[in-house]
């Protein structure tokens, strides 16, 4: 599509938009959980020596440190011509690791592992795919 303002051609992202949105939801979900907790404590530096608000931060920081690379990894396989079903395979499953690894952590549960385990998964999975695309030629 080409932009009459700018001259430009600009590249539609449904897929990478669509769940850059959804664990943009999560990461605020769990940013507003940490401020919850904050204030139930009243400890507004660290973690005041709390388990619970120091699960609830690194859930949060979690999330933060592996959603980017992971959406920019999906976001290369889409802008590369890869296929829609395997674009919402990646982006669901990574939806569905990080909910898991934040369920996980801020209830003490195993499936926090999966969830860890399934988004390293899901970033290598695309990295690969990204590579097998040879967005270079």
């Amino acid at each position: 599509m080409t932009t009459p303002l700018l001259g430009t051609s600009l590249f539609l992202v449904p897929v990478t938009s669509l769940y850059a949105a959804l664990n943009a939801f999560l990461t605020i979900g769990l940013s507003l959980n940490v401020s919850a907790v904050r204030t139930k404590l009243k400890v507004f530096r660290g973690d005041g020596g709390h388990a619970g608000l120091g699960s609830a931060i690194r859930a949060h920081g979690n999330n933060v440190e592996q959603v980017p690379l992971a959406l920019i990894l999906l976001l290369l396989a889409e802008l590369s011509g890869g296929n829609s079903t395997a674009l919402h395979v990646f982006g669901g499953a990574l939806l569905v690791a990080r909910l898991a690894h934040a369920f996980g952590l801020l209830r003490g549960s195993p499936v926090q592992a999966v969830g860890a385990t399934l988004t390293l998964a899901v970033q290598l999975g695309l990295a690969g795919w990204v590579l097998w695309l040879r967005p270079w030629g």
